[in-house]
């Protein structure tokens, strides 16, 4: 636009002067910038784009092949094009990187009409979480250098990989019980397979509780009681506040110990069949994509990359819920959601608690994964275990624990409100989690 604003100003004045060849210059060089313009916007908006992942889904350390195609469906030849394959930056400079890409994502190529340029690399993800794969940007111009147009297209691809899974030594499948052994307050269910009992008939009794041969012994109705079904599941409440995960050499290799955590519970209650629910404030990934607005033209390289790396505010108000029930596709659905989970700096843990009482279960036990337990915390499980519910905690710290001569401020908290903790530091603790003792008052 400046080329063109200039070269009119000087046609502007060989009018007032009569400067015939200044004209005729001028002329020409509005034309060349016309011409160039346009052919710059042909070339680019004749490109298509066209990616294919081999898998969307997949596990630590896999590898994932893409395949990109730009193709010329215009009638003009293009004689250069930048074409980049956009992966997540934080990814690839993260330390470590989440992110390892091999093989060329930038190149620049010249197409004729109806040809296509293919780009082919690899990516091995090192980390959990909900990758997005593309758009491309192309950037393209004039043969004199006059003009450049840049534009990121194509649909992106989204890639889930799902967290690591330790198996839990140490569970006592036989109690069928969670995490311990947890008192029923309420008889809210009674398992038909454990007769405790007979007693008389009481009106309302249904049919199939009559003890027969009782009856006919005495002469009297009779119906058969049951003990208490045991405990069933678990609903794990997360916290995944922003706050909470902060500061620390090992911050980030702590926050993803917390989600193998919450992965190696849910898939030891799942092998058990037992119901299992998930709550956090974190917040999904999913919700943040743009899958709209890719096709758009930029007049810098950096502003059209600023597009690529765009991050709305975590500042979720609501949580993060997988209902607790049974099922076979229960565990998948808690995996999805933990591949997917960022942190966030909405609701505070006890925030949560408060939003999340409506949709626990009174007949599991609440699993609190914890990575630091202030006062305020602490409080707001302890308001939970004297709702009714049966509570234990979780700790995700950063040093092995000692024998406490003076127990540290957050052991302190939950111990002043009577909630039984096991500390984890590394993968190894987790893998004996369920094997060792709780922390009492």
């Amino acid at each position: 636009m400046k080329w063109i604003l200039g070269a009119g100003f000087l046609l502007f004045v060989g009018f007032v002067f009569e400067l015939g060849p200044l004209v005729y210059a001028m002329y020409v060089l509005i034309g060349v910038l016309l011409v160039s313009r346009f052919l710059t916007f042909t070339w680019v908006e004749c490109m298509t784009i066209k990616r294919d992942c081999d898998k969307l889904s997949c596990q630590i350390d896999d590898t994932v092949a893409v395949t990109a195609v730009a193709r010329n469906t215009g009638i003009l030849p293009v004689p250069w094009m930048l074409l980049e394959d956009a992966i997540p930056k934080d990814a690839l400079t993260s330390s470590p990187p989440r992110i390892k890409a091999k093989g060329p994502r930038v190149t620049v190529a010249q197409l004729f009409p109806a040809a296509s340029k293919k780009l082919l690399y690899q990516l091995t993800f090192k980390q959990r979480g909900y990758y997005q794969i593309g758009p491309m940007l192309l950037e393209s111009g004039d043969v004199f250098g006059l003009h450049r147009k840049f534009k990121v297209s194509g649909k992106p691809n989204f890639i889930l990989v799902y967290p690591k899974v330790v198996p839990l030594e140490g569970y006592n499948i036989s109690s069928r019980r969670p995490i311990g052994e947890v008192k029923m307050t309420h008889r809210l269910f009674e398992d038909p397979t454990r007769i405790s009992g007979v007693r008389q008939y009481q009106q309302g009794d249904p049919l199939n509780r009559v003890h027969w041969k009782a009856t006919a012994r005495t002469g009297t109705l009779h119906c058969k009681t049951f003990e208490p079904s045991c405990i069933a599941g678990a609903t794990i409440l997360m916290d995944f506040h922003q706050y909470s995960h902060r500061g620390g050499q090992f911050a980030n290799a702590l926050t993803e110990l917390s989600i193998t955590t919450v992965a190696s519970l849910a898939n030891t209650l799942y092998q058990m069949n037992q119901q299992i629910g998930f709550i956090s404030n974190g917040r999904d990934a999913a919700e943040r994509v743009r899958e709209e607005g890719w096709k758009q033209e930029f007049r810098t390289r950096k502003m059209a990359r600023r597009l690529l790396d765009l991050r709305e505010k975590n500042d979720r108000l609501l949580p993060v819920l997988v209902p607790t029930r049974r099922g076979g596709d229960q565990l998948m659905r808690i995996l999805e959601t933990l591949a997917r989970l960022e942190l966030t700096t909405g609701l505070n843990f006890s925030q949560l608690v408060e939003e999340s009482k409506p949709h626990i279960p009174r007949d599991t036990t609440v699993i609190a994964v914890l990575r630091a337990v202030s006062q305020e915390t602490a409080l707001a499980l302890g308001s939970l275990k004297r709702s009714g519910y049966a509570i234990t905690a979780v700790v995700v710290v950063e040093d092995r624990i000692p024998d406490w001569v003076v127990p540290p401020d957050w052991a302190n908290n939950l111990l002043a409100q009577g909630i039984p903790f096991r500390p984890i530091h590394d993968e190894e603790a987790l893998t004996n989690l369920c094997g060792e003792q709780m922390i009492t008052a």
